[in-house]
Formats: C-alpha cells, sequence, structure tokens
C-alpha cells in the first residue's frame, strides 16, 4: 500500500495527539516508511499548526500573487533586450519589464503585510475566549516576547508597559530554538519576568521545555489564541514602528543592524508603550465585539 500526503498527515496529527515530541515522530515515521518519510521540516511545520489549533489536514487556499501580464510591449522589449546583448540576465529583462509597467502603465508595486487566515467557528471561539479570559484576569499582562530577524539576524525582544526589556541576538544560529531559548535567552531576563509573559505560538516558546523551565521558575505564562497576528502588540506596534524608523537605511553589519534595532527601540517613549498596552486590550473588547472576527 502507498502512503500518500494525507496518510502521513494523519500519522502525524496522530502522533501529536499522543504527545510525541516532533524528534520521536520523525524516528518512528523513518523506523517503519525509511527515506519515503516526510522530511523533518514538514513534521515541524505541522506541529506548529496543530499546536494553534488547526485541525483540518488539508492545505488552506492559496491567495496567489498577481502574475506579471504577458503583453505585446514586454515581449517587444525582451527581445530587443537579447538582439542587443546576448549575455543580458534574467534581473535586468525583469527591471525593463517592471520599468515598462510603472513607468507607461503607472503600475505600483504593492506589498501586503499579513493576509488573514479565513478563521473557522472553533478558532473564533477559541479567539474570543482567550480575550474574555484575558480581560476578566485581576491582574493584566505587561510583557510580551517576540523574535523576528534583522538583516539577517535573529533577535528576541522583550517589552513591557514601561518600555524595553532586552533585544538578544542568535549568534551561529538561524532559527530561535528551544535550546537555545531556555537555556541562554531567557536566564539573561529571567529576572525581569516575574510577572505575566504573554508570547505568541512559536515552536520554541510553545515547547515543552520553555513550559518546565518557566515554571520552575514561577513565571506565569498568557498562551496566545491561533491565527492571531491582530491581537500580539509586537505585530501590531512594535515591529511597525521600528521598521519605519529604520527604513532605507543600511548596515554594513547584522550586529550593526541588530544595534540600530535597539536604540530604535530604547527611543520610543514611555508613553508609546503603556499606549500599546492599552490598546491591546482595546483590541481584545473589539475582538469579542466581533465574535472572533479579525478587524
Amino acid at each position: 500500500m502507498e502512503f500518500n500526503r494525507e496518510n502521513f498527515l494523519a500519522i502525524i496529527y496522530y502522533n501529536f495527539q499522543r504527545q510525541l515530541s516532533q524528534q520521536e515522530c520523525l524516528a518512528e515515521l523513518l523506523s517503519v516508511f525509511g527515506n519515503e518519510a516526510p522530511h523533518q521540516s514538514t513534521i515541524f511545520r505541522w506541529y506548529g499548526e496543530f499546536k494553534r489549533g488547526r485541525v483540518s489536514l488539508s492545505d488552506d487556499p492559496r491567495v496567489g500573487a498577481p502574475k506579471m501580464a504577458v503583453t505585446q510591449e514586454n515581449v517587444d522589449a525582451v527581445r530587443k533586450l537579447i538582439i542587443e546583448d546576448r549575455h543580458v540576465t534574467y534581473r535586468e529583462i525583469e527591471t525593463t519589464i517592471q520599468k515598462n509597467l510603472h513607468e507607461e502603465l503607472g503600475v505600483r508595486k504593492l506589498v501586503s503585510r499579513w493576509i488573514p487566515h479565513l478563521l473557522t467557528e472553533e478558532q473564533k471561539a477559541a479567539r474570543v475566549n482567550w480575550c474574555q479570559k484575558t480581560l476578566d484576569r485581576e491582574e493584566r499582562p505587561t510583557k510580551v516576547i517576540r523574535s523576528r530577524s534583522v538583516s539577517k539576524k535573529m533577535v528576541a525582544t522583550f517589552v513591557s508597559k514601561a518600555g524595553h526589556i532586552a533585544t538578544i541576538p542568535l549568534n551561529e544560529q538561524r532559527t530561535v530554538a528551544a535550546d537555545w531559548y531556555t537555556t541562554i535567552c531567557l536566564p539573561k531576563v529571567i529576572t525581569e519576568l516575574r510577572k505575566i509573559l504573554h508570547q505568541d505560538n512559536a515552536g520554541s516558546h510553545t515547547a515543552q521545555k520553555t513550559r518546565q523551565y518557566l515554571t520552575k521558575e514561577n513565571v506565569e505564562l498568557l498562551d496566545h489564541p491561533p491565527y492571531s497576528q491582530d491581537l500580539s502588540p509586537h505585530d501590531f506596534f512594535t515591529f511597525p514602528k521600528i521598521k519605519n524608523r529604520l527604513r532605507g537605511q543600511r548596515f554594513r553589519s547584522p550586529e550593526e543592524a541588530v544595534d540600530a534595532f535597539k536604540n530604535a527601540v530604547l527611543d520610543l517613549p514611555a508613553n508609546e508603550w503603556n499606549k500599546c498596552f492599552e490598546n491591546w486590550f482595546e483590541s481584545m473588547q473589539m475582538c469579542i465585539n466581533l465574535r472572533g472576527e479579525y478587524f
């Protein structure tokens, strides 16, 4: 019997429900299917989806990016380039076509920051429940963490209502992993995390090792609802603010970019951080009013 993609996803979901780790799931599949087993990245990606509350094993409908139209003007422009220079590069051809679109047709290049996921009723309910529980707490969260890349350098950033706490870059690593997060990153700021800590659903944040570490250190953790960038202060405040401040600048090294990132965060006045958290709780109420829909 040949196993297709849906069969393997069902096995991965079954192992997730058995509370096997990603590595244990991978080892089990390799022992049975050998080279036919799904790649490690596939298993890790779907574990992340299941942790965020996903139950469907089919792909989400993709929103296709608009493709460049094949017009006679573009064909003629490309033909002219090739005739003039047989060694013309693809990038030069692409630049010429983009120039035609911009100058002749007035078309602008637009980039979408975030295409919202189509929420299921269960996900909407999870968002509403999370918002209501958070608003009903006697003590509200005052600290937020999120990791993001800065000029090809990953950093973990901690902020609070009072402002920036720490920005910790990864050294010789490409992604934030639970080992780095619990042995290098969190110990540097653990004394600052004595209240409620809110973090998103990244694998390093939801890993069992991370939860055990925070429990041992008596840090109260506030989970994050699935598919909720509109409820993440870093996504609607911190990173857009910093990106606007650093826009157009060039850096000689990733380390210089990280330093510029830190300085930009530190330059934000305290009243803006306080307003950020006020807007966060207002966003929760808006999510409740809209019954879990995006806003």
